[in-house]
Parts: C-alpha cells; structure tokens; sequence
C-alpha cells in the first residue's frame, strides 16, 4: 500500500532536476514512496533508515538500495545527501557525522523539512562540512537547503555518540546509555518513574514494548534475576541504545525490531510499555492502539499488561473492550498506570 505524499516530497519534486545522474544517499525522516520516483531519476540510490516500520513498507520495491540499521559504513562513494530533517536536531548531527565519510569531496549536501521541524537551522548544521547552504525552495511550510561538501571529514566514532547516565528507580540502580534522539536519552522521564514504582516483583517471559532506551526491562531485568527480558522498538538507534544498556549492567536480553507484533513469537506472562504517541513531529495513536487491541493474543492465560500514558490519553474503553479486568494502579495530574488481565 502506498503512502500518502508528504508535503516535504512534494516540494522535492519541484527540484528532481537535483537529484538526476547522481549517486545519491537518502536518510532522516522517510515518510512516503518518494525515493521510488529517486530511483528512477538518479545513477544509484541508497535510503539508510533507522525506522523498521518503514523498512518494512519499501522493501519490496527498493530491494538492496534499502537499509534498515543504526549505523552505515564503507568508503566515499556517493556524490549526493539528501537529509530529511528528523525531529532531533541531535540526531539530524548524528546523521550528517555517519554519512559525511561515505561522500566524495565537492557532493551536494540538500537537507529538507518541515519549517516547524528545525530546517531553518541549516546552515548551522552544514557549519562543518561546507560553506553557508543556499535555500533552494520554499513550500508548502517547508524549505530545501542546499549546500557542498568542501571541508574534511573525520571517521564516524559510534561510541562518541552516545550519551551514559546513572538513574534510580525505586531501590535500582541503572546505567543508561542512549544514542540522539532516542527516548530516554537524557534521562529517567516521570511517566517510567510511576510505572516502575507500580510493578510488582515478576518471573517468566516479559516483552517491553517500544523499548527507548531499555530502561524499563534492564530495570526489570536487575530486579527479577530470572525474568526473560524481550525488549522491540521500530528504531534501530533504540534498539542498539537498549543493547548497550542491558551490557553496561551486566544484563541478558533479547532485543529486535518489530513494527508493532509483526516480529513477535510466542506468548508472554508480562507486557509492559511506556507506549509512544508520536510519530515525528505528528500525533500518532494507531500503532498504540493496536498494541492494545492485539496485546491479550500475546499474553499467556494469568497474564497482564501494564502500561503507563498521559491522563488526557483515551487507552481506558480500549483496554476494558479487549480484557476481562482492568484498574490504576498509579496516577498523578499527568500520568495513568493500567494494569490490565485477562
């Protein structure tokens, strides 16, 4: 199924003369099918994406051009970036460090976004690999920035990237590493604090879903020596973030990629999530919702959810149409805490 056509894309193809005849790298914040109509265009393409659900969508039509990871690597080889703005200005740095080793000396560096979405702060971000980027368009509340790639440019050190914070939930102590743009990346938000200060000792499998960080189950996974930690996240930069955090304690874990329960196997005694409800710089219910809706199929027959979410957020009629038995557990002006079982 298609994908809507972003305002960002649509500005783009006002410039495809860009981006024809060139080795051309894609990467930032993939929304529709445009680097199909790329493909067509350029000498080679390669989309690098950190979003396993995106992934998922083009994979069919773009094949190998398409990654999904949270690091590329290899030598010079591209003569054109196109970055689309993320909604981290820390990870849009991230990005230009990985990929400005991969691209020749004189590539075209073009960043696009949404104005709302930091792009205007271009230049500052191209400081580094070039002179002051020239605005190539502007529309549709977005602009196209459009500079070179003239100053050198050191190797991509991965370990420089991320961030190491010491938190305290409850009694546990946590070493938390985290690269830009991950939740949980500067550290413990209160909505985990209420959740963790809710649980209950806990044994058998546990699934934590939209991970971040890994704070939740290398919590859990300290608390319960005997607890068998899954930890899934759509975002590589989390996933690779949760690995670290689970090593930097001395902690066992499964951690892996899944777009909602597309890679899920097996049945749990545990779910547990802090659910996301945003999707870039958008408000996005529907992935949280079919969390919800799905999630009794997942759990074994004395098995719960628990799951901590903004007040204003309407999860309660979902969770009491889809189990026997729900409450809170833990509340305060801003936060929920439901336990729910079948």
């Amino acid at each position: 199924m298609s994908r809507p056509v972003s305002a960002v894309s649509q500005m783009l193809e006002r410039n495809q003369a860009l981006f024809v005849g060139k080795r051309l790298l894609v990467c930032g914040a993939l929304e529709d099918d445009y680097p199909r109509q790329l493909a067509e265009l350029t000498d080679s393409l390669a989309v690098f994406t950190t979003d396993y659900c995106y992934y998922l969508s083009q994979q069919a039509a773009l094949g190998e051009r398409i990654l999904f990871d949270h690091q590329l690597g290899g030598a010079p080889r591209f003569d054109a970036l196109l970055l689309l703005m993320p909604k981290a200005k820390a990870e849009a740095q991230y990005l230009l460090a990985m990929m400005a080793p991969l691209l020749e000396t004189g590539a075209d560096l073009l960043l696009a976004g949404e104005n709302r979405g930091g792009i205007n702060g271009a230049d500052k971000l191209l400081a580094a690999y070039g002179e002051k980027p020239v605005k190539r368009d502007s529309a549709r509340r977005c602009s196209l920035y459009h500079g070179e790639l003239s100053k050198p440019v050191t190797s991509f050190k991965l370990d420089a990237w991320f961030s190491r914070y010491e938190c305290q939930a409850g009694d546990t102590s946590l070493t938390v590493m985290a690269l830009p743009g991950v939740f949980s990346a500067d550290g413990l938000d209160l909505g985990s604090q209420m959740l963790l200060a809710s649980l209950p000792p806990m044994t058998g499998k546990l699934l934590d879903f939209g991970c971040g960080a890994g704070v939740i189950g290398a919590t859990l996974a300290k608390r319960n020596p005997e607890l068998q930690v899954n930890l899934v996240d759509i975002s590589a930069l989390a996933l690779e973030s949760s690995r670290r955090t689970l090593a930097a304690n001395g902690l066992q874990g499964k951690v892996h990629a899944s777009d909602v329960y597309s890679d899920i196997e097996g049945k749990f005694q545990h779910i547990v999530s802090n659910p996301p409800f945003h999707a870039g710089l958008k408000t996005f219910y529907a992935a949280t919702e079919t969390f919800l809706e799905k999630a009794p199929a997942y759990l074994s027959a004395n098995g719960s959810l628990t799951i901590v979410a903004n007040a204003f957020l309407r999860y309660l009629p979902i969770l009491e149409a889809h189990f026997k038995q729900t409450e809170i557990i833990g509340s305060d002006a801003k936060f929920k805490v439901y336990l729910s079982k079948l």
